[in-house]
């Protein structure tokens, strides 16, 4: 294989051609980082932690793929997958999760104990989930907790501890998770249950439209809260207002349970998560 053709194949594993993963986990990751700070994060925090999601979420693509490897094939929307392929070999990708893996951990030596407590805890977690689609029906819970795991983590590295306020954050972020990562799931939950993966797609069953809805109601909830515990103002609250927003237009995508519209609903969740980012920011400089 050309070297073109194995770097592309590499950007495929690292999801690069697909970033809507690390803009999800972006958006909370930022939050946390200004409410941490009140507005200003240091820029040398801000700078690890933007560097840290699009290394942590390149090394969560690979550890899936590795795990999902034999059953990918079977899948319509991962069959083409570079591991699947043969593009990329089961000693490459693991290769290439170490040194990603290593250049993440060196980044977060640079911040305080408490951070690199926390990042060893993250990196178990990352390798942990994959594995969890065999053994629970409800691997998106567990993912929402490895996708929330940054937001103590910019807590620890701005304030050197992780008040009450970041885990209302963590748990917005993690009911959020769980109902984008549902809609994600339905896309796939025919395959799923041909080939014996676990979602909550198939654990909710006809009931999958109202568990997502309780779950987005619950984020906001948690949003309220976060913003509360803050002292946010009115722009905040409007943010808050454009969330529940993009949740009804989400809601009524998913209505049909059909593959195109559930995961445009999915994507829908960058839009929800950048607004709400913009809000928080725009509501620190009013």
């Amino acid at each position: 294989m050309r070297v073109k053709q194995k770097l592309h194949a590499y950007a495929r594993l690292m999801r690069i051609d697909r970033p809507i993963g690390t803009l999800l986990l972006l958006w909370p990751c930022l939050m946390a980082l200004l409410l941490a700070a009140k507005g200003m994060p240091d820029t040398k925090v801000m700078l690890i932690f933007v560097v840290g999601v699009v290394i942590m979420r390149a090394c969560g693509c690979i550890i899936n793929d590795f795990a999902d490897r034999k059953l990918d094939a079977h899948v319509e929307r991962t069959q083409n997958r570079p591991l699947v392929s043969g593009e990329i070999t089961v000693k490459e990708a693991l290769t290439l999760f170490i040194i990603l893996g290593l250049v993440a951990f060196s980044l977060v030596l640079l911040l305080n104990t408490l951070v690199v407590q926390l990042s060893v805890v993250g990196i178990v977690l990352t390798v942990m989930y994959p594995f969890m689609k065999r053994i629970t029906n409800m691997p998106q819970m567990f993912l929402g907790i490895v996708w929330s795991w940054s937001i103590p983590m910019a807590y620890a590295a701005q304030l050197g501890s992780v008040p009450v306020e970041a885990w209302w954050l963590f748990a917005a972020n993690w009911c959020w998770t769980v109902a984008y990562d549902t809609m994600y799931a339905m896309v796939d939950r025919d395959d799923d249950v041909k080939v014996g993966i676990k979602s909550t797609a198939i654990l909710f069953g006809r009931y999958d439209r109202q568990w997502i809805g309780l779950f987005q109601l619950a984020a906001l909830g948690c949003f309220i809260m976060a913003g509360l515990y803050a002292d946010r103002g009115l722009v905040y609250g409007l943010g808050i207002v454009t969330f529940i927003g993009f949740s009804s237009y989400q809601q009524w995508l998913i209505y049909g349970r059909e593959r195109a519209p559930c995961f445009k609903a999915f994507l829908n969740n960058n839009w929800a998560g950048f607004v709400l980012f913009a809000a928080l920011s725009a509501d620190y400089f009013v």
